[in-house]
């Protein structure tokens, strides 16, 4: 039979003796002999000795012999050790461990874990040699239930039937394998007669690579990383796939680490219908926001002239801090062509996104002044390169800019607040018919002067500014449907503004729902009416068909107008399983349960936090959100030329306008501007409905019609997004349209006028193991409504229409199915972008967890 069992620390194996006095009692027994009592003293403990559980204990030679639920602990929290087998026999002094049956060996530092059949292994340098071991670094057990968590990035499991511990995270496994998955049942592992693991990276020569335990890969030399702070240079997994225009597409890529703080990829991928792509993407990160981001790609296409469409595409994007107010920001990219955006893209977004802005800027903020150096340059595509007909497009340079802007400051205690916007550029613009000569100086200074009235609930603030700016070069107005031409002379204009913003009370109220919809209203419902009215008067700019057009700067004009809207909102505040309970009831703000002067005390008790002030506002449980909100605003002007600005049939855009909307709508002289609103409706948190748009009440049309829904439940979502717009088209030149815009030279379009419709559908998302499946859609309902052609014989008049089928812009479905740690995924998409990029394609990737991704489908690509 066992003894008891014994929680002692350990000392060393000899054991000495002390001879006590007899014992002494109170009545002793008259013929009782005495006897000395003889109690075994350890010898001093030290701090960092080892702790034993065991069910039997002995010591012989220097060795202490543990049987039976063995336990030694070692190490503080941090560094704590702990080694759990059948039998051990122990050699403090050398701290060496003979270990047998059931063998487990724990580590605070590193998460790790090995068990095995027996072994040796020592307490002091924790090194050791085991055997049929299978071992883990970066996992634990979760605390609240028996499952396994991953407490690295980089997580490492291996089994092997010996392996040899020479240090904290240094092993060698023979005859084993390592992987990522959890074990005993792993989705991929690497098998191989050694593995060398490291700190860094574990490394194998004639491995395996093997997919629920089927062998697929032969891999002379391997290697994986096992540090999750650190990155390795080596070759990433090999791209392979199919396309209906680029052929069989093969591509490798090259990771170079650079420091702990930047890396590099450079790789290449060759399409057997038409060359090599090239690509490079570079990474830095510094202390705090600071970054730089770099990536080039490009196509060498070896096809005619006639089918060519290689380009390149380099942006540039970065941050720096260079003191706690200024900062030095970039973000710049080069296209060579868009032809090669369209054609190589594999977001439809990218593809058919013709405007490109790059900018680089200081910027410096001083007591409420911002101080900013400038310089940015615009590219804008007009008429895309198609056989014979060049590519044209627009090119305008900020080289640089340097400008001055203030929020309101108070002009001493006299209540008047004082703004400024000033600035000084060089500018130049390019376009296929007209091109500035050098650089075109331009110097601007706005200051603006306010006076907020409070009165009871209305706010009035009056406001009154002059604006002078300064061209070294202006334009010359050739007459209708003739381009401008530049003029070396200068150009002043100067101009005056006065006008009000005029705020009345937020009208409201609040009401009980009815019972039907108060589940889902919650107990209050508030409605609220925000009416606004802005007054704006500006005069003196009367040459604006002579100045140079760069930015918004330039597009201003004379006016004389009136804003008026209103926006209504309703607020839900949600039922409550418990009363709502007012500020009074949280005094010190951190407990809730309590009040008065306990929870003052309670909260000045907190380690680290001083007593907080009592809270004006309810506290979080009781805030309403917001579940509807509509805003309707429109202006009236009552000088309907704009001081003569508005040319009659061209799409005219003033900053009154655009103000406004985005949308132009001026392309004659009228008194009241299109209807602008904007409605959202926000039921939960995974669901938002939003509809805007513009209505033009003259001409008895929507100018613009946007609608967007996005729904999420559990795992399935949908997304809905319908674009109309009916506008004045987008001139490249400033001719004038004429009744069918096809006489007039320049003109690339009358009207603007698409109707196009998006949608997403899906179930599942990136992490979530089994199936998951999405597809999406891009219509072009244009050609829904057909063409519609009439023909006269003997005097009969016949209408003929003809419908055609929906336009499929692009589709694509995908689907994927994630095991353990491994997921495959699947995709067919279709482009349909004219004759530059048409083609089917299929794509796919196999994933493998904190390893990397095979195949041609890239996460940004994903529909989940």
């Amino acid at each position: 039979m066992a003894g008891p069992a014994f929680h002692t620390h350990l000392a060393p194996a000899q054991m000495t003796t002390q001879v006590h006095p007899p014992i002494q009692t109170d009545s002793p027994l008259p013929d009782a002999p005495s006897y000395p009592l003889a109690v075994p003293v350890l010898p001093p403990i030290k701090p960092d000795s080892p702790t034993i559980e065991a069910d039997t204990q002995t010591y012989r030679a220097g060795l202490v012999i543990l049987d039976g639920n063995v336990v030694i602990t070692s190490g503080t929290a941090a560094t704590a050790r702990r080694v759990d087998a059948d039998h051990i026999e122990y050699d403090t002094d050398s701290g060496d461990l003979t270990l047998t049956g059931h063998v487990i060996i724990t580590a605070a530092l590193n998460d790790e874990r090995l068990t095995a059949s027996h072994g040796t292994y020592n307490l002091k340098t924790t090194t050791g040699t085991l055997y049929d071991v299978s071992g883990s670094v970066g996992i634990k057990p979760a605390t609240s239930s028996h499952r396994l968590v991953y407490t690295t990035t980089n997580p490492f499991l291996f089994m092997g039937s010996r392996v040899v511990k020479s240090g904290p995270r240094t092993y060698d496994i023979y005859d084993g394998s390592v992987t990522s998955c959890l074990l005993p049942h792993p989705d991929w592992l690497l098998t191989a007669a050694h593995f060398a693991i490291t700190a860094d990276k574990a490394s194998a020569h004639n491995s395996i690579f093997r997919i629920q335990r089927i062998p697929v890969f032969y891999l002379p030399y391997v290697t994986h990383p096992t540090d999750s702070e650190s990155r390795q240079s080596g070759f990433l997994i090999p791209t392979i796939g199919q396309s209906g225009t680029r052929g069989t597409v093969l591509g490798e890529q090259i990771y170079l680490t650079l420091g702990r703080s930047a890396d590099l990829i450079v790789g290449a991928e060759y399409y057997s219908a038409i060359g090599f792509e090239q690509n490079a993407s570079f990474r830095y990160k510094g202390q705090g926001l600071d970054f730089i981001t770099a990536k080039y790609s490009g196509v060498v296409d070896q096809r005619p002239l006639s089918e060519n469409q290689g380009g390149e595409d380099i942006l540039l994007a970065g941050r720096r801090d260079l003191t706690p107010n200024t900062r030095a920001a970039t973000n710049i990219e080069y296209l060579s062509s868009y032809v090669y955006r369209e054609a190589f893209s594999n977001e439809f977004n990218q593809a058919v996104t013709s405007d490109i802005l790059s900018t680089a800027f200081v910027s410096t903020h001083r007591d409420g002044y911002d101080f900013v150096g400038l310089a940015d340059r615009y590219q804008g595509i007009k008429l895309i390169a198609q056989g014979t007909t060049p590519q044209q497009q627009v090119r305008i340079f900020h080289a640089p800019t340097l400008s001055i802007s203030s929020a309101d400051h108070r002009i001493a205690s006299s209540g008047i607040q004082f703004s400024l916007d000033a600035s000084a550029s060089g500018l130049k613009r390019s376009q296929p018919n007209f091109v500035t000569s050098g650089i075109v100086e331009r110097f601007d200074v706005h200051p603006r002067l306010a006076y907020p009235i409070h009165l009871a609930e209305w706010n009035l603030v009056p406001s009154v500014a002059a604006r002078e700016t300064v061209y070294s070069r202006s334009q010359l107005n050739r007459g209708p449907g003739q381009a401008p031409t530049e003029s070396t002379a200068p150009l002043a204009r100067s101009s005056f503004d006065a006008g009000f913003e005029l705020r009345p009370p937020v009208l409201e109220r609040t009401f009980a729902p009815p019972p039907a919809i108060a589940r889902w209203l919650g107990d209050e419902v508030r409605h609220t009416i925000e009416p606004e009215l802005t007054y704006r008067f500006t005069t003196g700019i009367n040459s604006f068909q002579n100045v140079l057009r760069f930015d918004d700067i330039d597009v201003q004009s004379n006016t004389n107008e009136m804003e008026y809207g209103v926006t209504q909102r309703l607020f839900r505040r949600k039922r409550l399983t418990k009363p709502c309970r007012t500020a009074s009831d949280f005094d010190g703000g951190l407990n809730p349960e309590g009040t008065g002067a306990a929870a003052a005390a309670a909260t000045s008790q907190l380690p680290g936090v001083g007593p907080m002030r009592t809270p004006t506002t309810r506290p979080n449980d009781c805030r309403s959100e917001e579940l509807i909100s509509w805003r309707l605003t429109q202006k009236y002007f009552f000088d309907p030329t704009f001081g003569g600005a508005v040319v009659n049939g061209r799409r005219d855009i003033f900053t009154s306008t655009l103000e406004l909307s985005g949308v132009a709508f001026l392309t004659e002289p009228r008194n009241i501007s299109p209807l602008i609103s904007r409605l959202r409706v926000r039921t939960s948190a995974l669901t938002d409905i939003e509809w805007d748009f513009d209505l033009d009440t003259g001409a008895s049309k929507f100018t613009s019609s946007n609608v967007y829904v996005d729904l999420h439940q559990g795992d399935f979502f949908t997304a809905l997004s319908y674009a109309r717009l009916d506008a004045p088209g987008r001139f490249y030149t400033e001719g004038v349209a004429s009744a069918n815009a096809t006489t007039v030279p320049g003109v690339s379009t009358a009207v603007s006028d698409f109707n196009q419709l998006r949608y997403l559908v899906g179930y599942g998302n990136p992490g979530k193991a089994g199936l998951s499946i999405a597809a999406n859609t891009g219509l072009d309902l244009k050609s829904l409504y057909g063409a519609t052609s009439t023909s006269t014989v003997a005097g009969v008049t016949t209408t003929n229409s003809t419908v055609f089928p929906a336009l499929f812009q692009y589709a694509a479905v995908q689907t994927s199915y994630n095991w353990n740690c491994c997921g495959v995924a699947f995709e067919y998409r279709k482009f349909n972008l004219g004759t530059i990029h048409n083609e089917p394609g299929y794509r796919f990737n196999f994933t493998l967890a904190n390893i990397g991704t095979a195949g041609n489908l890239r996460r940004a690509e994903r529909l989940f």
